[in-house]
């Protein structure tokens, strides 16, 4: 079956290091908050700027590093990234144990760790390109997608467990050496990889660091695409902080509750996941990501009903199942669809522009939204977020065009 098609050593490696990494990832998960609160006694206000500003300023830093991560061998570039973020996160233990850990170090690391996630998603896009053949990318794309569902299952309850055992600066170590493991398993990839030729001007030039956005906007379907999933992730997760403070708060959620509602659904994600490379095959690439994309908007409204006791919290599982199996069945679609659409040449700088706009939308919008909660209530924001996502299938592209694969006749791999 295409799903378990095997796809070669050095993949493998490549997964294995996405896999510690995204565990790693999903242990340490809300750790800045929680030392936010737990140790620096931090108010809401300067929790949410923690988030928010992380985001926003990473993506500003991450703008010239499309451009520099093109030109490199982008294994080397994805060590390097994994090595920054080790060295970042590995700070805040030090520091902590020092006695001299503040906020405005949380605001830094966070801010770096921001924007090297950003240069190695463009790497990894485009090394990932050149390891896999055309005919495998989707299966490569969808086993790494089940990845991330899996480990955010489980990874934030182990995450949760350490913290109670060893303190909240456990699992920033633990997400830290994940980086290392990666940065290791990486490396032991092997094999050779070209050296990027630089086209035009031999040094780079202010102008060259809006190549990504140009080739986004200037291509007939991943220009909607784009602008349909900036604003998606946007405002499902300038819902998620509103949704804490709704269950937690006023509806009294107790913790292990609101950590279900959340872990829970993260299955369903999995198994989207694991359907996306079949589903395509039997109803074609183009139609599944439109009817995936067009299914995740339906749901997000429906977490504006929760009320206390436990047939909401099974509706609210619900909702979470829906959306999060359509996300998990849409992202890999969309990943593969990027790579398959994008300048064989540019593919980094698109990857980073589309990383980096999908940040800085997500922090504006978890601010925004923020402010209406204040207004409004939380109740009413996140009920205004769901109906906006039910507008949002508009910005699917209705056609599918040709990959520069098909029209060179290559896709065979």
């Amino acid at each position: 079956m295409t799903g378990r098609r095997a796809l070669g050593r050095r993949f493998g490696w490549l997964w294995a290091a996405f896999a510690v990494s995204s565990y790693g990832t999903g242990i340490g998960f809300g750790a800045f908050p929680l030392i936010a609160v737990l140790v620096l006694h931090c108010g809401p206000a300067q929790v949410a700027a923690l988030s928010a500003a992380g985001r926003a300023v990473g993506a500003l830093v991450a703008v010239p590093l499309g451009p520099w991560v093109e030109f490199r061998h982008k294994r080397s570039v994805m060590v390097a990234m994994d090595l920054t973020r080790f060295g970042a996160l590995m700070t805040v233990p030090a520091a902590f144990a020092l006695g001299r850990l503040g906020f405005a170090q949380l605001l830094v690391v966070s801010v770096v760790v921001a924007a090297a996630d950003i240069a190695f998603k463009a790497a990894s896009g485009a090394y990932l390109k050149a390891l896999v053949p055309p005919r495998d990318l989707l299966v490569a794309n969808g086993r790494l997608e089940s990845t991330t569902w899996t480990s955010t299952t489980v990874g934030p309850p182990l995450g949760g467990a350490a913290i109670g055992l060893f303190g909240p600066v456990t699992t920033v170590v633990a997400d830290a050496v994940s980086y290392l493991l990666s940065a290791l398993g990486i490396r032991a990839i092997g094999g050779t990889e070209p050296r990027p030729v630089r086209t035009g001007a031999p040094r780079l030039r202010a102008g060259d660091l809006l190549d990504g956005w140009r080739d986004i906007l200037a291509h007939p379907t991943l220009r909607p695409l784009f602008f349909n999933a900036i604003v998606v992730n946007g405002l499902i997760m300038a819902s998620e902080p509103l949704l804490a403070v709704l269950l937690l708060g006023r509806l009294g959620f107790a913790p292990w509750q609101y950590g279900l509602v959340f872990a829970a659904p993260c299955v369903g994600g999995l198994v989207g996941s694991r359907l996306a490379s079949r589903l395509a095959a039997r109803f074609g690439r183009h139609r599944t990501m439109l009817v995936a994309g067009a299914l995740r908007a339906c749901w997000p409204v429906g977490l504006a009903f929760a009320r206390p006791g436990v047939p909401w919290i099974v509706l609210i599982i619900a909702v979470q199942l829906g959306l999060v199996t359509c996300c998990g069945l849409f992202n890999p679609l969309l990943a593969t669809y990027r790579l398959d659409h994008a300048d064989p040449d540019r593919v980094a700088r698109t990857l980073s522009a589309w990383s980096i706009s999908s940040s800085a939308a997500i922090a504006a919008l978890t601010a925004l939204w923020g402010l209406l909660a204040a207004v409004t209530g939380p109740r009413t924001a996140i009920a205004v977020a769901g109906v906006l996502l039910l507008a949002t299938p508009v910005l699917l592209p209705r056609r599918e065009n040709a990959t520069r694969e098909t029209l060179t006749g290559a896709g065979v791999g």
